[in-house]
């Protein structure tokens, strides 16, 4: 089955109304630099050296939530947030959604311009100081 994909103000409106929670699976530095309002972090990919890494505990860590959890994944622009949606999905999350254009926006593959604004120039609420229990070091210790 196909994730549900959702606007930015769509994935606001369904953590206002319907108590989805945001995953933000950006790496710990993209988080702290500024993240949607009250999102947990737990990246999908970590940013090294080299570049970016696989996450080998994010589904371990993901643990932290039921697999009835209605969840948002986002990420930078809405590529990891899709790739996570769908691991998700196949290890028996049942209400995932993907909120496309992630935190910053949807670049047109042809020019590089934002086809579609993310939640940062959308205007919504971006935090750099995440709630204590919603870090991703405070979501492993939770589940040791």
């Amino acid at each position: 089955m196909a994730v549900k994909r959702v606007s930015p103000a769509e994935a606001r409106d369904l953590m206002d109304k319907q108590g989805y929670v945001y995953v933000d699976v950006r790496s710990l530095p993209e988080f702290a630099a500024g993240h949607p309002k009250g999102a947990f972090n737990v990246p999908l990919m970590n940013m090294g050296p080299g570049g970016m890494t696989p996450n080998p505990e994010f589904l371990t860590v993901m643990g932290a939530f039921p697999r009835d959890a209605k969840l948002i994944v986002g990420c930078q622009a809405g590529g990891r947030s899709a790739r996570a949606a769908a691991m998700l999905e196949s290890a028996g999350y049942t209400d995932v959604v993907d909120q496309r254009a992630g935190f910053e926006g949807a670049p047109d593959p042809a020019t590089g311009r934002i086809r579609e604004p993310g939640w940062r120039p959308a205007g919504l609420p971006v935090s750099t100081d995440p709630l204590p229990d919603r870090t991703y070091e405070a979501l492993k210790a939770k589940l040791r």
